[in-house]
């Protein structure tokens, strides 16, 4: 009865593996609904158990990746919890990261000595692919009473070119660091209560859920969505949130600036009471708030209604809105094939 219990148990696995190859090849020759078509030289998986796959981590794997890579390689994760911190180097681009979904394959670590080196995952190549997988800084997600907040990263994008898809980042303070790219996030999930969505990027976020953890602050302490760090009224640089949810609990502001010439946008999107009503705040460049562009355009919701907002928030007008919203403003040139627009 053992000997029949373990073939079953390795036919099983077989089974699931062998289906989730079916998925993995239709979703990069172009079955995806996402429509972004990209076809790997090479599959590699990955098995926590070390019965089915080429590596048991999700760093080997990317080890494995030879430095120059030019050839886009799929990096296949089975489901499970990793604890490791992960990072694809500058000089390996063309990786694809696909979990199985966002509730199943997790990548967990607890840094929080100062921000640098606090990033669960950080990807620094160019032309990067993640789908379905959920990244957590362990040490205030979930909430705890033990550990003081801190910086402290679930994931630091700072290369060009950087796709992620049905992914999740959790974390309380400076949970996702968008640091510097043309960035793309679909239908993501992003955590945290304090500055969690930051930094330089030239990013477009589409469907995703923006859930503040603002209870975690302590009773009349608002949360803090954004902070964004554009540094000259030329560069093009700016987080743009299109039919995207807000909510949570406790409340927070849009966003607060990073950087002097800061931009933030939120289009057609839902606005649950979690939003504060005055919408922003000019933290440390207050009296400078006219170099700012913080802006909503046609949101909706019981957190929607502008009638408190500061009185400097920017009033776009749709020309401006349509060209900052547009697939455009992150893929001039292409990179990003046939997404449905």
């Amino acid at each position: 009865m053992a000997n029949l219990s373990s073939l079953i148990m390795k036919v099983a696995i077989m089974w699931e593996v062998c289906a989730c190859m079916f998925f993995e090849v239709n979703f990069v020759i172009g079955l995806s609904v996402t429509g972004f078509y990209v076809r790997p030289q090479q599959t590699i998986f990955v098995d926590p158990s070390g019965k089915m796959g080429n590596f048991t981590t999700v760093q080997s794997a990317i080890d494995s990746v030879p430095q120059g890579n030019s050839k886009w390689v799929c990096i296949y994760i089975q489901r499970g919890t990793y604890r490791e911190k992960v990072k694809i180097p500058s000089d390996k681009p063309y990786i694809i990261l696909k979990g199985q979904s966002r509730r199943t394959t997790e990548i967990v670590w607890d840094d929080h000595e100062n921000l640098a080196q606090s990033p669960t995952f950080t990807s620094l190549a160019d032309n990067v692919v993640v789908k379905s997988i959920s990244f957590r800084n362990s040490y205030n997600n979930p909430v705890n009473e033990k550990n003081p907040r801190v910086p402290a990263a679930a994931a630091r994008i700072s290369g060009d070119k950087s796709f992620f898809y049905r992914c999740g980042f959790y974390g309380l303070q400076d949970t996702l660091w968008d640091d510097e790219g043309r960035h793309y996030f679909e239908r993501c999930t992003i955590q945290g209560a304090v500055d969690f969505i930051f930094g330089a990027g030239q990013s477009i976020y589409e469907k995703c859920s923006i859930s503040v953890l603002g209870n975690a602050l302590g009773p009349g302490i608002a949360g803090i969505i954004t902070a964004q760090g554009r540094t000259d009224p030329n560069d093009l640089n700016g987080f743009v949130f299109k039919d995207c949810k807000v909510a949570g609990s406790g409340t927070a502001v849009l966003g607060r600036p990073w950087r002097a010439y800061a931009r933030v946008l939120f289009y057609n999107s839902n606005f649950t009471s979690v939003v504060s009503p005055k919408g922003w705040d000019a933290g440390s460049f207050s009296g400078h708030e006219n170099k700012l562009t913080f802006s909503e355009y046609n949101c909706y919701g019981e957190g929607a209604s502008t009638s408190q907002r500061v009185s400097w928030e920017k009033k776009l007008g749709w020309s401006t809105v349509k060209e900052l919203a547009s697939m455009a403003y992150v893929d001039p040139d292409g990179w990003l094939k046939d997404q449905p627009y």
